[in-house]
């Protein structure tokens, strides 16, 4: 069992796309979503993912995740049985620049196209990074921009 902790920004501009290593595209659904724990299932190009997490903290930079790879068959049987509002999304891996972190960077499309979120997953509260020119707003501990609100009230309706 594993705590993450993670900062989540917004992104300015496209620039970070020159420094994209990998990219890989993202369908997840939630199969249930309540202030103490919710139930992901994620198809991450031909890898299927069954994830539970936990409340955040206070800050909204910890909280609780377990994942396990499931079979992919597994997966696509289980998607139609998520709440509405499944989340379609390219991911874009960046190497940041202090050498020790990696940004997850979250295209969104669909109903939430138009929003890119920056990620990175760090140590600690105080775990220091280097910030890239592109990253913009902090949105950490914002509910609105976690994937299970954004399942249920998409960017189109913001």
């Amino acid at each position: 069992m594993a705590t993450e902790t993670e900062r989540k920004f917004l992104i300015r501009g496209e620039e970070y796309k020159s420094e994209v290593f990998r990219s890989m595209h993202l369908t997840q659904g939630y199969l249930c979503s309540t202030p103490k724990c919710s139930a992901r299932v994620r198809i991450s190009d031909d890898r299927g993912f069954l994830t539970l997490k936990g409340p955040s903290d206070a800050r909204g930079l910890s909280r609780f995740e377990w994942e396990k790879e499931i079979p992919l068959s597994e997966a696509r049987d289980l998607i139609p049985l998520c709440v509405s509002g499944l989340i379609d999304k390219t991911r874009h891996l960046v190497r940041n620049t202090d050498g020790r972190h990696v940004w997850e960077i979250d295209e969104f499309h669909g109903d939430n196209e138009g929003l890119v979120v920056a990620e990175i997953e760090i140590s600690s509260d105080d775990d220091p990074f280097d910030r890239p020119s592109w990253l913009g707003e902090e949105v950490t501990g914002l509910r609105r921009y976690y994937n299970s609100s954004l399942s249920r009230h998409p960017f189109k309706d913001w």
